[in-house]
């Protein structure tokens, strides 16, 4: 059986700690969708269009990865890609009690959809997408959160 996963998120914007979940569990499936959510009830920071080219961009040569786009149920969401896993980074212990309780509804939901949690890498346990956007919002140095491609588009914005 193919091991296919969802890592489902808003990616608002993808940091160096989305990256490191994803690139850590790219050898554990056989394909890895990168799934951004469309949440009526949030506003985004960044067009869902600039997100889709981020991570289009910094996985181009991993064929393995795809982009896609999803509402609703995210264990709806995996029976119409047909994954058997969905992956979520942990940082830290308040992650893996909200997690834990996303997981246990999709396990009610579809009890055939396996929930991974990865920790992150120590060095980016504290980065958060919120965090993040604050930091760009006050036009600080995101250097040190955000992929080389992510960078360079907000360079070439200012």
């Amino acid at each position: 059986m193919e091991r296919i996963c969802l890592f489902p998120g808003t990616f608002d914007p993808i940091t160096l700690g989305h990256t490191d979940v994803i690139d850590r569990a790219l050898d554990l499936f056989d394909e890895l969708f990168v799934g951004i959510g469309i949440n009526s009830t949030k506003v985004p920071m960044f067009p869902l269009e600039q997100r889709i080219q981020w991570i289009k961009e910094i996985y181009s040569h991993t064929p393995k990865v795809k982009v896609v786009t999803y509402d609703g149920l995210t264990a709806n969401f995996c029976k119409q890609i047909n994954a058997n896993f969905i992956l979520r980074g942990i940082r830290g212990i308040a992650d893996f009690e909200y997690e834990k309780a996303i997981a246990d509804v999709n396990r009610m939901m579809d009890s055939s959809i396996e929930t991974i949690f990865l920790s992150c890498t120590p060095k980016y346990s504290t980065i958060a997408s919120s965090l993040v956007r604050d930091v760009l919002r006050y036009k600080g140095d995101a250097s040190q959160l955000l992929p080389a491609e992510v960078l360079h588009t907000l360079k070439s914005a200012i």
